[in-house]
Formats: C-alpha cells, structure tokens, sequence
C-alpha cells in the first residue's frame, strides 16, 4: 500500500458515489490509474463496489483512524503516550509492536491498524477483521518490577475491556476464560497477550484488543463454522448508532493502560472480586479440550495465578491458558 491507495480510500470513506473521472484530478492520476487503484485496494481486502457508468463506493461510510485524534483523547484522560500510530496495513499489530524493542517504563506505546492481514487469536487461530468492520490495536507496556500474579495479567486487561463496554452501554458484556469478550453468549472480541519477563526485574508485554463493531453478512458466515462460537458486533449490543470509531479506540486503549497501571502496583488481587462479577462461565458445565482427552466439569472461577478452576467429580482441577480450550459441554 501506499499513499494514493490511502488518498483514494479517503475519498471512498464517506460511502457516497465517486465518479472515476470526478477522482482523478483530486488524486492527481489517470482514470486508468483510478481503476487500478481501486483493483490494488480489492486484493487487500477493501470491499470497493463498482457502478457501472457511475464510479465507485464502499459498502457503507468508515470512519478512517486519525492518530492525532486519538492521542488527543488520551492527552485528555491523562495518558502520555510515548508512541501512537495507526498503520493503515501490518500483519498483527501485536507482532508488529513485540518484534520491536520493549518500550521504557511509564512510555508506553500504542498502535491501530485499519487492515490487519494477519491477527492472530489464541492459539494461533486467526483473526478476521474485514476493513471498517472491526477495531483493532494493541499496547506495549513495561513494568519497572514484576507485579505480583502477572500470569494473570490477561484476566485484568478483560476486565478493564468489558468494564470500558459497559461504560459504553453494553450493559451485558462478560468476559470468558481466559480472553474473550462476550455479549449474551456471542463472541463481541478477544484479547491476545505476549509477555517478556525477567525474575526480580522487569517484565513487558503487548496486549491487542480485536472487537467486532459492525461485521457485514460475509464476514458473519466465514466465522460461523460449525461448532464455533456465534459471533456479534458492538452495533447489536448498544442497540443504537456506533460511537466515533476514533473515540472508541481512545475509551478502549486508555482503559487497557490504567489496567497496566493498576496491575503495575497491586497485581491481580483488586481485579479478582471484578473478574467473578463479569464471568460468563461461572457455574456452567463446561468441556476443556486437551491434546491428551477431554475434561469436563463445572466452572467455579479462577484462581491468583488466573488459572481457571473446574469442579471435576467433586475435586477442583486448575487450567492454564495455552493448554486447553472451551467450548459447551454436552448437556
């Protein structure tokens, strides 16, 4: 990609109907070029809509990330970041930010991408985030001295997630083990964390949020596999118009860094009584899918180190994250 596909897709963002020859002189090109342009946006992954005789639009309006505006909103809730940027395309933003050298403490940084061709969930599953449908960014943070319970660090970034939602008015968000973001038992986002630690020293991770704001029918239907779980987007949840995908992205990455900082002084113990309030497993009967066979039993928390706890013929087992997954047990 490069700046005439950022300067067209610019000009496409409002949703309304561009003419080829009415492009043309504002991006300084052909309308040959304009036609080629809009090819190279298609091959990665832009819905552009061709009308014959007519021009061309996108399927609905997408408020384009702006980093000067999200760091604005930071600066207001008093967050100085050391680094903002959005990238218009990367791989992963986690990769992108884990690959580079650890930030200093308290000079966190931060970074948003419109199109992310390789997001990866848990697992290494991927990620689907079709452009303009989803929000995704991530926070790379170093803490000065190793907090106290940092394998449950994941378990207190969802937290603060689903805590910022329901801020927002999504008054049923919850949250699954170990990184999921749940509405009414659908899948609204997830969470990825990558740790760097030293022992009695310094520890850093990155943290990448994918949240679902307004998934088109395509996108639904790639993600409903059979036996997976139904997915939703932030459009269904508030029941009414989206907020400003710039203000969004701000609410979201500051609630992840006062959750770092937060966690930088007290650990997980004042988000522990908070994850139980917002735990979409807690009672149910669930199944834990190993490489060695299936466990199943009945969900009833985590414990300090964020493992999750399941009543199994009457004893209580421990799970890390990275070794199992969930799904429904059979009823």
């Amino acid at each position: 990609m490069n700046h005439r596909h950022e300067a067209l897709l610019a000009l496409l963002a409002d949703g309304a109907l561009h003419s080829g020859a009415g492009l043309a002189p504002r991006l300084g090109v052909s309308r040959a070029t304009v036609r080629k342009l809009v090819g190279e946006l298609r091959q990665h992954g832009v819905a552009v809509e061709s009308v014959p005789r007519s021009g061309y639009r996108l399927p609905q309006p997408v408020e384009l990330l702006d980093a000067g505006r999200i760091r604005g909103a930071l600066d207001a809730r008093g967050w100085r970041v050391a680094d903002l940027q959005v990238l218009f395309e990367t791989g992963s933003t986690n990769t992108f930010l884990f690959d580079a050298p650890a930030p200093p403490s308290a000079r966190p940084r931060v970074v948003f991408a419109e199109l992310q061709q390789a997001g990866r969930g848990r697992r290494g599953r991927s990620w689907l985030a079709p452009f303009g449908s989803g929000l995704t960014f991530s926070v790379a943070w170093t803490f000065a001295d190793t907090p106290p319970g940092l394998p449950a660090l994941g378990l207190a970034v969802g937290v603060g997630i689903a805590e910022a939602l329901r801020t927002l008015g999504v008054a049923a968000a919850q949250v699954k083990w170990p990184n999921d973001l749940v509405w009414r038992g659908h899948k609204l986002g997830g969470l990825l964390l990558q740790l760097r630690s030293e022992a009695g020293g310094p520890s850093s991770v990155v943290a990448g949020l994918g949240l679902n704001i307004a998934l088109p029918a395509g996108a639904r239907e790639a993600l409903a596999a059979p036996g997976a779980q139904p997915v939703a987007d932030l459009g269904e949840a508030l029941g009414r118009p989206l907020p400003s995908r710039n203000d969004l992205g701000a609410t979201l990455a500051a609630a992840m860094l006062a959750t770092f900082d937060d966690f930088a002084h007290q650990g997980f113990a004042p988000f522990a009584a908070r994850w139980t309030a917002l735990d979409a497993l807690a009672g149910a009967r669930v199944r834990v899918a190993q490489d060695d066979g299936d466990v199943e039993g009945e969900a009833c928390g985590t414990d300090a180190d964020g493992a999750l706890l399941l009543r199994v013929d009457g004893r209580v087992q421990r799970f890390h994250s990275g070794d199992v997954s969930l799904r429904p047990a059979a009823p």
